[in-house]
């Protein structure tokens, strides 16, 4: 990733509305689908096949040698979960579905966590606050503020309900490239500093990754999956910001 940031052009911030409501859409579709008993590759073959009906290209398929066009991450699985036949959604599962599209040569990137059936009481609350995280982070994305002004939004909020904040997977810029700079953490520390100045024409991909217990994460053994070091549930909420002299755009929505 380059350190580089990009300012888009009106002509690349069109497409990348685009791209955003198509990956909204995608994950729109992909939620009517998820009940018990689907398999996750079901769900991966569905949104590939609504990607490229709609004219899109699934940004994560073959990325970095990515096996699948979406991620499917099921209960301790807090993000790269690889879609698999042999998985099943049972009773009480949540899953992240995290999905991007390219059009026009632009990307798209979004993360929602769906509920399977019956969940537990304290894993619905994770996933409703993890959502509220991201909306309190896109409210500080303003010209003006600081990537420090989000990423102490969401950890304040996650961190009042006594939640884990994930520290080794952080947000991104985005564009051309699904991810540019600037890093977009969901935690605050002094190394890190202020972080990049926002200024109108940045995109940026804010992801909250939230943990029901510790914070601590591990890789599992094919090289992508990363899970709660302590089994516990995590939930992901993701969207693809434009900042505009006006405030911040939410462009991975359906219109």
């Amino acid at each position: 990733m380059s350190d580089r940031i990009t300012i888009k052009s009106e002509s690349q911030h069109q497409a990348m509305r685009a791209a955003g409501e198509l990956t909204g859409r995608t994950l729109d579709y992909i939620g009517t689908l998820v009940k018990i008993g689907v398999s996750t590759k079901e769900l991966d073959e569905a949104a590939e096949a609504f990607i490229r009906k709609h004219g899109g290209i699934p940004s994560f398929l073959n990325y970095e040698g990515y096996p699948a066009s979406i991620c499917t991450s099921v209960n301790e699985q807090i993000v790269h979960g690889i879609p698999s036949k042999k998985v099943r959604l049972k009773d009480g599962d949540i899953i992240s579905v995290d999905c991007g599209a390219i059009i026009d040569g632009f990307n798209g990137d979004a993360a929602r966590t769906f509920l399977v059936g019956n969940v537990a009481e304290e894993v619905k609350e994770l996933v409703r606050v993890t959502e509220e995280c991201f909306f309190k982070g896109f409210e500080q994305a303003i010209p003006g503020n600081h990537i420090c002004d989000i990423a102490r939004a969401i950890e304040t909020h996650a961190e009042s309900h006594g939640y884990g904040v994930v520290r080794e997977l952080v947000g991104h810029g985005i564009g051309a490239d699904m991810h540019e700079a600037p890093e977009v953490p969901n935690f605050t520390n002094i190394r890190m500093g202020r972080g990049a100045r926002l200024l109108p024409g940045m995109a940026i991909a804010v992801e909250p990754m939230i943990t029901l217990g510790s914070r601590a994460i591990r890789v599992l053994a094919d090289g992508w999956t990363c899970v709660t070091a302590d089994g516990k549930p995590a939930a992901h909420y993701e969207n693809t910001i434009f900042i505009t002299k006006d405030g911040p755009e939410l462009l991975t929505k359906p219109e």
